[in-house]
């Protein structure tokens, strides 16, 4: 007897009450995996393609796709610094969350650098944002409601850059006192990290966290990526 094909997308549960539309496939998730999509025209050209992510399920299920929506001339002129918007879409393509990320410099201790994200589910509908803190010395973000209230905060490692290993920020409690997930960027093997900028994620977050906030932790990866990791491998290029 041939055995049952295991299915690529998973099912889409049913809709808790208030639940906005299409986060409803979150209910049922405590960690998301993240797949960048390799571009070959990227790597024949060196030319900065629009990023493309899958997002699985632990058993590997596609939950979302995400796709970067941003001119050439902005990709290749501002580089990982780039404003963007990132539509997100399920399996019946339809848009169900969307980022916005406005253009910033690179600086990490003014002000009027740090990066942030906006994150509406659905599109048009704000429900929070990922905000980039003023530090020193390790990477913070501070994660907030659509009422500009912090949720939960990311620490980041002291150095982003490592071979071999996992480089992992620690998502805690909005007062900082206990971890409750985190965000991993999850070691790909040297020629894919070397030659392309295909990355790879790792989202884990309590089971009963707030959809909205869940969404927004997607977001947090998506700018970690662009901030950390876009910039790494576009030098190793």
């Amino acid at each position: 007897m041939a055995q049952k094909q295991e299915a690529t997308w998973m099912p889409a549960p049913q809709a808790p009450v208030g639940c906005p539309p299409g986060l409803e496939y979150l209910t049922q998730l405590d960690q998301i995996l993240v797949n960048q999509q390799v571009e070959l025209l990227e790597i024949l050209t060196g030319c900065e393609t629009r990023n493309k992510y899958r997002l699985r399920n632990s058993v590997g299920q596609q939950v979302y796709f995400a796709q970067e929506d941003s001119s050439c001339l902005v990709r290749q002129c501002c580089g990982p610094e780039r404003p963007f918007a990132m539509n997100i879409t399920d399996n019946n393509g339809v848009e169900v969350i969307h980022l916005e990320r406005p253009l910033r410099c690179s600086g990490w201790c003014c002000f009027c650098c740090l990066q942030e994200l906006e994150v509406q589910a659905p599109p048009g509908q704000v429900v929070g944002y990922v905000k980039q803190d003023c530090t020193f010395v390790y990477p913070n973000f501070t994660i907030e409601n659509e009422s500009h209230e912090p949720i939960l905060t990311i620490k980041g490692p002291l150095c982003t850059c490592r071979c071999c290993s996992d480089v992992e920020f620690q998502v805690m409690s909005g007062d900082g006192s206990q971890q409750v997930g985190k965000i991993s960027k999850q070691w790909s093997g040297l020629v894919k990290e070397w030659f392309t900028d295909a990355d790879n994620f790792g989202i884990q977050f309590p089971m009963d966290l707030d959809v909205k906030m869940k969404a927004v932790m997607i977001g947090a990866c998506m700018l970690i990526d662009f901030m950390f990791f876009e910039q790494q491998n576009n030098n190793n290029n």
